[in-house]
């Protein structure tokens, strides 16, 4: 059994070029904000994963991939220009709760990928764009 579902694979989180939905393209960022929220944040929550070898291990890759699709359901950076904007206001306030209280990145993420484990400058940079963004998004 543990074999043939080595067969049975999800389909990857990766997209081909960038989406004109992206938060990137829609409020252009400066490089330090871009470059922590690609290395704690894009892997769960974008429409372009990096996948670890252990990837291609059953059952790991099928619980991986559900903790991809609920993190995309609840904020896709690379579809974030399709929310309203009341949507896009409440998410960015969020990322700013969410890093402050420490609950984001995730621990299970971070235990393996301890690069994604914020400073507290990279905490502040994250909180600042988010409440500086929000501040841009008028509410409908």
């Amino acid at each position: 059994m543990l074999v043939v579902i080595q067969f049975i694979r999800p389909t990857k989180n990766i997209s081909t070029g960038q989406n004109l939905q992206d938060i990137a393209v829609l409020f252009p960022m400066n490089d330090t904000v871009q470059n922590i929220l690609k290395k704690a944040c894009y892997d769960c929550h974008s429409n372009n994963t990096h996948y670890p070898w252990y990837y291609n291990i059953q059952p790991v890759a099928w619980w991986m991939q559900d903790h991809i699709n609920e993190a995309k359901d609840e904020l896709n950076f690379s579809e974030f220009g399709g929310y309203k904007k009341k949507k896009q206001n409440r998410k960015l306030g969020k990322v700013a709760k969410s890093v402050t209280e420490g609950w984001m990145p995730l621990d299970s993420y971070t235990w393996i990928h301890k690069d994604a484990n914020l400073t507290k400058e990279e905490n502040t940079i994250i909180v600042n764009w988010a409440k500086g963004l929000q501040q841009q998004i008028p509410i409908e």
